[in-house]
């Protein structure tokens, strides 16, 4: 490596906010709207910046190991998820390619998951048509019913993420405390409706 370009990234890494995102692929910082990325081998979010991101967008079609998650969000109407064993009000669903659905519960702990019946997932399905257009893996029927709440969203996985990571910061003792169900609700009234 050269002097020149040496002091090119010293000063380009002084330059960098201290509490900048980066985008998880090339380091570069990302503007605090960007988009993500699924790694589908990790199960894991992925912030991008815009150009590796536009990478992601025609290799949507591909299925690969990264998949760009998608900005559509849905407000459904309410959706019977009770054949789906769902112990609580909060979860949300991911369909995957191989037509397996896992359900996410989220605790203090992150999210806790497990398969519902593919015959009670098909159901709910029937019940709600709109949900055969999940994009597998990057979309999810995002649920909370806790406390009197009836809201039912087709909604991108990276908002589910945000919201397990909201539940895990917020949660204070056995039964969550008195801040968590309020910021859920926050969160809940802050989604809007976005096109695919």
């Amino acid at each position: 490596m050269t002097s020149g370009a040496l002091a090119r990234m010293i000063r380009s890494a002084a330059e960098r906010r201290p509490d900048a995102e980066l985008c998880d692929l090339c380091g570069a910082e990302v503007p605090p709207e960007h988009r993500h990325l699924l790694d589908t081998g990790a199960e894991a979010v992925l912030c991008a910046c815009r150009p590796c991101s536009l990478l992601f967008v025609e290799a949507a079609a591909s299925r690969g190991h990264y998949r760009l998650v998608p900005r559509r969000r849905v407000r459904l109407p309410p959706v019977d998820t009770q054949g789906l064993g769902v112990p609580v009000g909060l979860a949300f669903f991911v369909r995957h390619a191989d037509e397996t659905v896992t359900a996410h519960l989220p605790s203090p702990a992150g999210a806790t998951r497990w398969e519902p019946d593919r015959a009670a997932w098909d159901e709910v399905v029937s019940g709600c048509p709109q949900l055969a257009t999940l994009e597998a893996d990057v979309e999810a029927l995002l649920v909370n019913t806790a406390h009197s709440a009836r809201h039912h969203w087709i909604a991108p996985v990276d908002d589910c993420f945000r919201m397990v990571a909201l539940v895990r910061r917020e949660w204070r003792g056995l039964s969550g405390g008195s801040r968590v169900w309020p910021a859920v609700e926050q969160f809940f009234a802050e989604l809007t409706e976005q096109p695919g």
